[in-house]
Parts: C-alpha cells; sequence; structure tokens
C-alpha cells in the first residue's frame, strides 16, 4: 500500500526567519516540497512558472474561485494568491509531503478543509531580536518599522492554533527542530503501516 503525504502549514510573523529555516531543511530532504501558489501579479525577471508560482490572468484566477479550486486564498496588496486543491492532493496521492507557507487566516482555511494537515509556528527569539530583523538595511522609515511589528504581532498572536512551535534563535538547532516534525510524523504508526505494510504482514506471518 503506498504511503499518503502530509500536509504541513507552516506560518511565521514577516522577519522570523521561515523561508531561510525551511530553505535550509528541505535542501537534502526527500519526498518533502513547499507548495508552488497560484497568482494574478506579473512574473518578475528571473521567476520560472510552476517552479516560483504559477502565473495566472485575474479571469482565470476568478473563475477557480468560483469552482472551488483552491485550498485557500487571499488579496495580498492588490494582487491574488492562492492553493490549488487538485495540485495538493495530486503531490499527496503520490506520497510526496507539502509545505504551505501561509498566514494564519490561510491556515485557518485550510484546517477547514484539510483537518488532518499538521501545523507549525516559527518564532522569533525576543521582539527585539524582530524589530532589528524587520530594519533590514535601515532603508525603512519607524513608521514603516512600527506597521510591520503590529502587523508581525496580530500574527503571532494565532501562535495557540498550531500544532507545534518552533522559536529561531540559534539557526541551526531551530532547523533541526523543524526538521524533527518532518520526520516524526513518518514514523507515525499510521505512515509506517502503510508504508512497510508487506513487512509487517511477513514478521505476523
Amino acid at each position: 500500500m503506498s504511503d499518503q503525504g502530509t500536509l504541513y502549514i507552516v506560518s511565521a510573523p514577516s522577519g522570523a526567519g521561515k523561508t531561510s529555516l525551511l530553505k535550509a531543511v528541505l535542501e537534502n530532504a526527500e519526498n518533502i516540497i513547499v507548495s508552488v501558489s497560484h497568482t494574478t501579479r506579473p512574473q518578475r525577471k528571473g521567476e520560472e512558472y510552476g517552479v516560483d508560482y504559477h502565473f495566472i490572468k485575474m479571469e482565470t484566477f476568478q473563475r477557480m474561485i468560483g469552482n472551488g479550486s483552491f485550498l485557500e486564498h487571499a488579496e495580498v496588496f492588490g494582487n491574488y494568491y492562492g492553493t490549488s486543491k487538485e495540485w495538493i492532493d495530486k503531490k499527496l496521492s503520490s506520497g510526496i509531503d507539502v509545505i504551505l507557507e501561509i498566514d494564519w487566516q490561510g491556515a485557518r482555511q485550510v484546517r477547514e478543509k484539510m483537518p488532518e494537515a499538521r501545523s507549525v509556528f516559527i518564532l522569533p527569539p525576543s521582539r527585539e531580536a524582530l524589530e532589528e530583523r524587520l530594519q533590514g538595511r535601515g532603508q525603512d522609515s519607524q513608521e514603516v518599522i512600527d506597521k510591520r511589528m503590529a502587523a508581525a504581532k496580530e500574527e503571532m498572536s494565532h501562535y495557540k492554533e498550531y500544532d507545534y512551535i518552533v522559536i529561531n534563535d540559534d539557526f541551526e538547532q531551530a532547523k533541526q527542530e523543524l526538521k524533527s516534525i518532518f520526520i516524526a510524523e513518518r514514523l507515525t504508526a499510521k505512515h509506517q503501516i502503510r508504508r512497510n505494510a508487506q513487512l509487517i504482514d511477513n514478521l505476523l506471518a
């Protein structure tokens, strides 16, 4: 019996280092990928269709919303982003784990439709560390940084809705903790029974 992949939701406030952590974890990982979203925003130089995003027209996006094709979707600064349910189902049914990098609102939409999804929230080690990361190169005004901090606080207030919490203080440790979540899920009885049905049958014969 082939194993079914696991759907993971990974959320974090801007500046917590979510994207860097996931990139590091997935470098040498097998059978686990980050979901490729559909978007109406223009394709930027260097971006690849189907790798960075599925770039589609607004009419197509709206039609997909009407058809119930999205697991979750949202509008960000006038552009629309969505996760195709068909794409996710196809990957999961082929035994591949899929990670959704989405905010708490998207996470709620996904949980309603796929309650079996596992979720991870990444927190920064302190408010000071987060503000320092958001300041970046020092090109933003304090007003912009304050707005980002307020948005981050709103995002972080939903941490209790998640199955796991990883604090990104020491990057290497946070990477190992996130990796261990993915490994542990594959070792649950449900997955091991599916993956090793023949072995178990032989042992009990």
